[in-house]
């Protein structure tokens, strides 16, 4: 069965709320079924944005989660509130977390646990700084964190993980993996998949992330185991958002 494209943007820490609400509003004039397509805003814009996009084919994202559903944690946001707000999907994992957060393999297994409890759809990052990578340990890091990640669930509770390989040099930087580089890590990723959920791996759909644009997006996607995009900055511009996404279809 074919793997339904799936083009997500992370805004990160940008776009006002009135921004966002606009931002969307145009996108969900343009976005037609055949794509997936979601928006991850700050959680500030998740409830405006939600309502914004309500009944058009634009879904909307957290862009964390964590793991208890309530009680004293300070500046924290649970899944349950996520799901409240009107959203559907959760990125987790993302380098940004885990560089300037501490986000970990296990934090992020526990907010996995979190998020699918509530009915989400998790967006789990997993990649290799440059140091990793010429230091031949792409493999190995992605090991870790894919099977971290994973770690202590059954195939049957997966079933909506999307998966978004993003390389951390390419991040913001314009530097693009090669397609093959990105085809190459992808592969690695189903290949880690189904070894520990077997033919669950070849439903489940993985991103590349990693400076994404509307001249590169359709070579990338057109690769046989890259089945959409986690877009950063393309994504807070509707004309170079909606090019990606037209690449997809």
């Amino acid at each position: 069965m074919p793997r339904t494209k799936f083009i997500a943007g992370n805004w990160k820490l940008n776009l006002t709320v009135e921004d966002g609400v606009a931002l969307v509003q145009g996108l969900a004039k343009v976005v037609k079924p055949g794509v997936e397509v979601a928006v991850c805003p700050t959680a500030l814009a998740l409830y405006p944005v939600a309502q914004a996009a309500k009944g058009s084919a634009v879904g909307v994202g957290a862009q964390n989660a964590y793991w208890e559903e309530k009680g004293a944690f300070t500046g924290e946001i649970s899944a349950s509130l996520i799901k409240n707000a009107g959203a559907k999907y959760v990125i987790l994992g993302h380098s940004e977390r885990r560089q300037y957060f501490g986000e970990t393999d296990a934090t992020v297994n526990k907010r996995l646990k979190a998020v699918l409890a509530q009915g989400l759809v998790p967006i789990v990052c997993v990649g290799e700084t440059l140091q990793e990578r010429q230091g031949g340990q792409l493999q190995a890091v992605l090991k870790r964190q894919v099977e971290g990640a994973i770690a202590g669930f059954t195939p049957d509770q997966l079933k909506t993980l999307v998966i978004a390989y993003e390389p951390v040099w390419a991040i913001g930087t314009g530097v693009v993996a090669t397609t093959a580089q990105a085809q190459e890590a992808h592969a690695f990723v189903r290949g880690l998949l189904r070894a520990s959920l077997g033919g669950l791996a070849d439903s489940l759909r993985l991103q590349y992330g990693g400076s994404v644009k509307p001249d590169n997006a359709k070579e990338l996607l057109g690769q046989p185991d890259i089945d959409g995009a986690l877009v950063g900055g393309a994504a807070l511009k509707l004309a170079d958002f909606s090019a990606i996404v037209a690449a997809a279809g």
